[in-house]
């Protein structure tokens, strides 16, 4: 099947198998940050942003993305200077292994995106990445990573 999206600002023209994942076909472009994790959509390591929203790429066929936009951590910075979010992930030293990173990235990114800003509690927080499976940082780190990028304000890059 053929079809076309949008990644990180770049339209691609794919050809794609009957049940091939997103997941499969952002690997084939390039965009190694989409891990395989659960397989299941349970663990979050896969989670792109599709016209906006999260979804985890292992879960969605790669035919359901015909037409949309897709964001994955690859089209977050640009050039050398990281997106706020990254930023904050990093400045909170909110990663060990960096396999959860990209996922929670994009899924904050999304929250910073939505507006909601810096009113949100930490329960809320925990609620709102409750998706992502983290085995090292213990969460602390990527809650404040969370918190501090909702309260910078979005300062997210123009859509790409």
């Amino acid at each position: 099947m053929n079809i076309s999206l949008t990644v990180n600002g770049k339209r691609h023209e794919l050809e794609v198998k009957p049940g091939e994942s997103l997941r499969e076909a952002l690997r084939g472009l390039g965009c190694t940050s989409v891990k395989q994790g659960c397989g299941a959509g349970e663990c979050g390591a896969c989670t792109v942003l599709v016209d906006g929203v999260p979804q985890t790429s292992c879960n969605m066929l790669a035919v359901q993305a015909d037409g949309k936009a897709v964001r994955t951590v690859e089209g977050e910075a640009k050039g050398e200077e990281l997106s706020p979010v990254q930023q904050a992930f990093i400045e909170n030293k909110a990663f060990q292994c960096g396999f959860c990173t990209p996922g929670l990235v994009m899924t904050t990114t999304a929250l910073a995106e939505s507006g909601r800003g810096g009113d949100m509690t930490e329960g809320e927080i925990r609620r709102a990445i409750s998706g992502h499976m983290c085995r090292c940082t213990g969460y602390d780190p990527i809650v404040d990573a969370v918190r501090e990028s909702l309260s910078r304000g979005c300062g997210c890059r123009d859509k790409k």
